[in-house]
């Protein structure tokens, strides 16, 4: 164990550090959205086989983006149990168990309530996601409807000026969840759009990639965009696709339609993510190397 902490020790303190934020702000962007695992809210002492020690880094995170003026989209991005199954939900197997029992939808609820009551004072807290990509296939939407009106009331608890974002199911529609939505004040709905995982983008070639975010993405956010309604956003995106072999006069058009049609979103957008050893998933890397122009 001691071994997995120092690796996970040198990890926060080298991967994202206060100078990161420094060149977020500088690039013209004014907010970070931070995904954090709900062992964080038990620090120092989660459960295995999580590691202890994430909170200080998290706090660390709060205080620089104060510094560097940049508000903070704090994203609840793994539940206990598991809403979707993959890696980055804090699960090894693959199960979605988040929502069979009451139990596992209680302890989420004390993690929102942890964390929204950690922050609620700090400038910096903009909004709160109640839950990142929970998938239809494993989280009903009467489930899922019932959290978000719960995890609303514990937001609002802390914070009642804090924007609240609901992330919509994965291979869901969206549209369901505008009525829960409309109940909200200062309610987000936030989408994800990516040109891979998903077997329709595997042969289309630059022009269509571009087309594809031209038109169906636009209308696709329009189908969520209502006069009174909720906000919408899109908090993640990326500009890899499954084209082979692109120029970067390539990348540059895909990267730049999404920033328009995207732009359009009424609380904002989010690169996924600000850096990752694949060049083009690394926001960092494409704006130093002119891939992306704010």
């Amino acid at each position: 164990m001691s071994l997995i902490f120092g690796f996970i020790q040198d990890h926060w303190n080298t991967f994202i550090v206060e100078e990161d934020f420094n060149f977020i702000a500088t690039s013209g962007l004014n907010a970070v959205r931070i995904p954090v695992g709900w062992w964080t809210a038990s620090d120092p002492t989660p459960p295995k086989p999580f590691v202890g020690g994430s909170l200080q880094y998290l706090d660390k995170a709060f205080l620089w983006a104060t510094k560097y003026n940049l508000k903070v989209i704090l994203d609840l991005h793994a539940a206990p149990v598991s809403q979707n199954g993959y890696e980055h939900s804090g699960s090894r197997d693959g199960f979605i168990e988040w929502g069979q029992t009451e139990e596992s939808i209680q302890e989420t609820l004390r993690v929102l309530e942890f964390f929204t009551a950690r922050y609620a004072n700090n400038p910096s807290l903009y909004a709160v996601e109640l839950l990142n990509e929970p998938r239809a296939d494993g989280v009903s939407l009467s489930v899922l409807t019932k959290y978000y009106e719960a995890g609303y009331k514990v937001v609002r608890k802390h914070a009642p000026n804090a924007f609240v974002l609901l992330s919509n199911r994965l291979s869901g529609d969206s549209k369901e969840l505008l009525p829960v939505a409309s109940r909200m004040t200062n309610a987000v709905i936030d989408v994800h759009y990516y040109h891979l995982f998903n077997d329709i983008f595997n042969n289309m070639t630059v022009e269509q990639n571009i087309e594809y975010v031209r038109t169906n993405r636009s209308e696709e956010l329009q189908a969520i965009t209502t006069l009174a309604g909720p906000l919408t956003s899109v908090f993640e995106w990326t500009s890899e696709w499954k084209v082979k072999g692109a120029t970067k006069e390539e990348y540059q058009r895909f990267s730049k339609v999404q920033l328009e049609v995207y732009g359009r979103a009424s609380f904002g957008w989010a690169y996924w993510t600000l850096k990752n050893a694949e060049k083009h998933w690394s926001f960092e890397w494409m704006i130093k190397n002119g891939y992306i122009n704010l």
